[in-house]
């Protein structure tokens, strides 16, 4: 594989015999995911999606990305939560941070409907303006607050660019199979769709439709992303935590958890890991957090946030561990150069590739932190490419599974994500929330 776990950096924190008093959980919690049985069970799809996928509709994402790419200056992807954060990380990751400022021939590509901000939604209307604009929006429903709003929007201004006609060449819909608003009224306007699947939820549906036509409209080879996911789903098969690093990061990090390390920080060197850490923390976040438990999951970027969040990390209350990401080759290099005058005092780097100063101050941070009673696991990426994104990606979604068994919790529901959603429905007058508002303009006025 083309992914290594590194846990040395965790021994003094974790006996041997840990390991053999968790690995029956372990092998229970595989047992229940593979046959089925656990909480959560109508939605294992993506467990095998890597291959059993539609191959019709994954044909018509890859048509459809090269009419896109042929038709539009921007696409527009409109979507919350898992219906953008896959696509955005794997696009910033594989392409650049910086993608949409790149010479390229595939078109800008901006999200929306991901928050509620007149600020946000104006600057991307301005952007839009003189271009050529494409839409895809994302909703398994399409009442979903934020995107139905961007959608509304973006609609608008298609029609109102192209004509009614015009406009249905260039909105495409990504929505539930059979039913709900959105899939009843793409269907009404000859919209091309494609499918989320019933048995995927959002955060798991990067591999199906949802992330795979934005991802392809950004020219990646989505063949070769789905392949190594497949690779990783046939390589992370046996329960034995010591022939399967998958199942061990649950594990660690379920050891530490009961040792009191209730956060988690992801750490990456690079910025293209940006986004990837944001789809990470909704990935755990969202499985692990229920019935008052769950590992917290925060993200950093070293070295800068190591000028920012550094003190805090070396030196604050002892409740964390890290997970540090290394991409062994991201496919670039610089060379420092030299200073006649030596100004700054840097010339013993002169003539060092940037990458070997990136991994020393990796090195020299772990070994910091960890002598600072912070854990450290290292995930060592051997490359960046679509193959090893696509065995990274089905790493991360296989053991945050484990994970949420071994804490006894369903790692496929979000009972507490409706909370906020009936609040804010009532606050704003939806009708049948009479009643409700009256009681929450009571409590804020008191």
């Amino acid at each position: 594989m083309a992914i290594k776990l590194i846990d040395k950096y965790v021994s003094t924190f974790i006996n041997a015999h840990e390991y053999d008093r968790i690995q029956p959980q372990v092998t229970l919690a595989d047992s229940m995911l593979r046959s089925k049985t656990g909480p959560g069970a109508d939605f294992l799809g993506w467990i095998n999606l890597p291959e059993n996928y539609d191959k019709e509709e994954f044909a018509r994402i890859q048509a459809c990305s090269a009419k896109i790419r042929k038709t539009c200056d921007v696409l527009v992807v409109i979507g919350i939560g898992g219906s953008y954060l896959g696509a955005r990380a794997v696009i910033e990751y594989l392409k650049s941070p910086l993608y949409n400022t790149l010479k390229k021939d595939t078109p800008d590509i901006y999200f929306a409907g991901n928050c509620i901000s007149a600020d946000a939604l104006n600057e991307l209307l301005a952007i839009c303006e003189d271009k050529d604009v494409c839409v895809n929006v994302i909703s398994k429903s399409g009442t979903t607050t934020e995107p139905a709003i961007a959608f509304r929007v973006f609609r608008a201004l298609l029609e109102k660019k192209y004509g009614k006609e015009g406009s249905k060449e260039r909105i495409f819909v990504t929505t539930d199979k059979a039913r709900g608003t959105l899939k009843n009224f793409a269907t009404q306007e000859g919209y091309e769709t494609f499918v989320v699947p019933d048995d995927v939820g959002g955060r798991f549906s990067v591999l199906s439709a949802v992330g795979l036509l934005p991802i392809a409209c950004a020219g990646i080879d989505i063949v070769k992303l789905m392949e190594g996911a497949a690779a990783a789903s046939h390589a992370y098969t046996n329960p034995d935590l010591s022939k399967n690093d998958c199942y061990r990061y649950a594990a660690i990090r379920n050891i530490l958890y009961r040792k009191g390390k209730t956060m988690e920080v992801l750490a990456s060197y690079e910025p293209f890991s940006a986004m990837f850490n944001e789809w990470w923390k909704q990935l755990y976040g969202e499985s692990e957090g229920k019935d008052l438990k769950g590992i917290y999951p925060a993200s950093v970027i070293y070295s800068t946030d190591l000028h920012s969040l550094g003190q805090f990390v070396q030196d604050g209350s002892r409740t964390m561990f890290e997970t540090v990401i290394d991409v062994l080759d991201t496919k670039s290099s610089f060379e420092i150069p030299n200073d006649p005058a030596n100004i700054d005092g840097l010339n013993f780097l002169s003539g060092m590739d940037l990458n070997l100063v990136k991994k020393t101050a990796m090195q020299g941070t772990i070994l910091a932190h960890v002598d600072g009673g912070v854990p450290n696991l290292l995930i060592e990426v051997s490359e960046k490419s679509e193959f090893v994104l696509g065995e990274l990606l089905y790493f991360f979604e296989l053991s945050c599974a484990i994970s949420g068994y071994l804490l006894s919790v369903n790692p496929f529901d979000q009972p507490g994500v409706e909370a906020y959603k009936k609040n804010m429905f009532a606050l704003l007058g939806k009708p049948g929330y009479e009643e409700m508002r009256k009681e929450l303009e009571e409590r804020l006025k008191n």
